[in-house]
């Protein structure tokens, strides 16, 4: 298993989440707090220098603003909508000011386009890596949070977009598909959705695992982006690079005939599978043959 997989299965061991207000804790997208009759979305996420961007030749925008978006994507993915953003940075000493202003106007440019306010924050030193860490909180749709757990035999499996594209600059410059969850949740809503931080095969396990249930992926099906088709194994990049920051979703045949015929973003949307009883993650080969698909992806805890 992922360091980074036993680590979270470990702290749902320990209850860590176990607050009444508490609906959906650790293990998803974002959590789900009720408050005052109102189901709230809350998740963060850190960005650190070398793992997640470099300082060299990156404009510096493109950081603050990559630190809300990854955010924002989560929000997406659980079918919501944002309200509010909190970022904290600590950036190297030393660094000038106007430095550390365009990394905030990257976070405020994003927040305002799609209509989240950048609320607050910490501003820190360090004499390490520069580090973004965004939290952000907001509202369910009116379906209710869209969870990993609700794929069931017989459902489509579908993806926005195309994948293998993060190792070529995507990973800096992506749009959450905000709009596009909105759309899937008045016209579906999916049974379930999650967002392709990971890649392609670790994102698909969550929701097998979640579900329990098996994903079975059309090989030939699978929306390759420009730049994996250059790769060496185009589909290698789909399945394991990470950071598409797609939308990866389950959903019954009749309600994605539905969308197919009323979509009309410029994103695409492809069925790229099916979900079937039993368990794992299962690729089928042009030859019609099956092949299990490793529980592998991006892992924060490896050692590079």
């Amino acid at each position: 298993m992922l360091a980074e997989l036993e680590i979270l299965d470990w702290l749902q061991r320990l209850g860590a989440d176990n607050a009444r207000e508490v609906l959906v804790g650790i293990g998803d997208d974002a959590a789900v707090l009720e408050l005052g009759g109102e189901k709230l979305l809350v998740t963060t996420d850190m960005l650190t220098e070398g793992t997640h961007f470099t300082l060299d030749g990156t404009d510096l925008r493109l950081i603050g603003r990559k630190a809300v978006a990854v955010n924002l994507s989560d929000i997406a993915a659980m079918g919501g909508s944002p309200i509010a953003a909190f970022l904290a940075l600590a950036a190297r000493r030393g660094t000038a000011v106007a430095d550390v202003q365009r990394i905030l106007e990257g976070a405020v440019e994003i927040c305002r386009e799609f209509n989240c306010a950048l609320a607050g924050g910490d501003l820190n030193g360090t004499d390490g890596p520069v580090t973004v860490c965004v939290t952000l909180i907001g509202r369910s749709g009116p379906a209710g949070p869209i969870l990993r757990r609700g794929a069931r035999p017989g459902d489509v499996v579908f993806v926005t977009g195309r994948l293998g594209g993060s190792l070529s600059g995507k990973h800096l410059r992506f749009v959450p598909r905000l709009k596009e969850s909105r759309f899937l949740v008045d016209h579906g809503p999916p049974s379930a959705l999650i967002d392709l931080s990971d890649g392609l095969a670790l994102d698909a396990h969550r929701i097998a695992a979640a579900s329990n249930c098996r994903i079975v992926l059309d090989a030939d099906a699978i929306p390759l982006s420009h730049q994996a088709l250059q790769a060496e194994t185009p589909l290698d990049r789909a399945l394991y690079d990470g950071e598409d920051f797609e939308l990866l979703g389950c959903m019954q045949p009749q309600k994605w005939d539905q969308i197919r015929r009323l979509w009309s973003f410029e994103t695409a949307i492809t069925a790229i599978g099916v979900v079937e009883a039993g368990a794992g993650v299962y690729l089928r080969l042009t030859d019609g043959s099956l092949r299990e698909v490793e529980q592998r992806g991006y892992d924060h805890l490896a050692r590079r």
